[in-house]
């Protein structure tokens, strides 16, 4: 059975650039379309000129969810680019496997994509690896980018990556301190780690509670088949709650960390507020979705002529705690009322 046909395979066809397979069966439908009215006029004119722009999407796992990326679509729209119109996207998933990550980028540099879209620090990697002209826009919440080598500073990065990064490890420790004020006799944290990614999280949050008293206990994990033996770990060693620091891997995996932390009777909190939608007790972090925006500002204006090298690095200035009171009451936990009352969110 041949793939079905997309946008940007009708635009490849139009520049000769479409796979064979393709090549005699797609040039009907892709006269059909312009017949029928699929294309919208300025797409089809534009595309004819060789002058859509084209970016490509990176990510080690399935992309980012759909309410993020219809707030990249939306900022994008905003600013003049609408996919499908005048505007390809070519998205490259490595579901999970992070191995693929550099054949992916290379499948996009092939394309002669305008802009790659790295999500993560590993795809980060994967497509600085790969280029050093492309211009690059990450959306990175675990490295430094100045330490990882991925820029020369914040206010002028000087090479061909720009983009949103959180570089405020500190932020890990106001974990253990909403722990605490929600728990009082904390005194033992587990903390699940991604050891895949950046270790400045952990490294900040071990000070974070020693200041507070608190003993942590480090549970590294690789994939979410590691996720059962952390959790389990984590009860036998009597831990009062977790700490999930961020990862891509736990922004996709919300539902089954909540079941896990509600199966052994442990309060947790992370990064993501999708983790406290999904059941986790809180959650404290950037608005993703004010993130995704971001990155469409970015891509639009590289295509607009900004060089990524000018534009500098942006970290968010805002954060939300998000409590998720229905799972407070299934723990048994009476969460007090000056911390539902700095809450931005609660979940009932």
């Amino acid at each position: 059975m041949r793939p079905p046909l997309r946008a940007q395979h009708i635009v490849a066809e139009v520049s000769g650039t479409l796979p064979p397979q393709y090549m005699m069966i797609e040039r009907r439908a892709f006269l059909a379309a312009i017949a029928g009215g699929v294309l919208a006029p300025p797409f089809a004119a534009e595309a004819q000129q060789g002058k859509i722009p084209r970016i490509g999407f990176l990510d080690q796992f399935s992309g980012p969810l759909p309410n993020l990326l219809n707030a990249f679509r939306e900022s994008m729209g905003e600013l003049g680019y609408v996919e499908d119109r005048n505007l390809a996207i070519e998205y490259r998933f490595a579901e999970g496997r992070t191995d693929r990550l550099p054949e992916l980028a290379a499948e996009l540099i092939g394309l002669h994509v305008d802009v790659i879209i790295a999500l993560g620090p590993a795809a980060l990697e994967a497509a600085k690896a790969r280029t050093a002209t492309v211009p690059i826009v990450a959306s990175d919440l675990e490295s430094d980018p100045v330490a990882a080598g991925f820029v020369a500073s914040l206010a002028r990065p000087g090479g061909n990556i720009t983009g949103t990064f959180l570089d405020q490890a500190e932020i890990s420790g106001k974990w253990v301190e909403l722990l605490k004020t929600a728990i009082p006799k904390l005194s033992r944290v587990a903390v699940l780690w991604d050891s895949t990614t950046p270790s400045h999280q952990l490294k900040a949050l071990k000070m974070g509670a020693q200041a507070l008293a608190v003993t942590l206990q480090t549970l590294a994990v690789r994939g979410p088949e590691d996720f059962q033996d952390a959790f389990t770990a984590a009860a036998r060693q009597h831990a009062h709650s977790v700490v999930i620091l961020s990862s891509p891997l736990v922004l996709r995996s919300g539902a089954r960390l909540a079941d896990l932390a509600a199966t052994r009777r442990l309060p947790t909190i992370s990064m993501f507020r999708q983790n406290a939608v999904a059941g986790c007790l809180m959650s404290y972090g950037p608005s993703l979705t004010d993130r995704y925006r971001r990155i469409g500002s970015f891509t639009a204006r590289i295509l607009k002529g900004a060089r990524p090298a000018d534009l500098p690095i942006e970290r968010p200035m805002t954060f939300e705690l998000v409590i998720n009171l229905k799972t407070a009451k299934a723990l048994g936990l009476t969460i007090p009322q000056s911390l539902l009352a700095r809450a931005d969110e609660v979940i009932e």
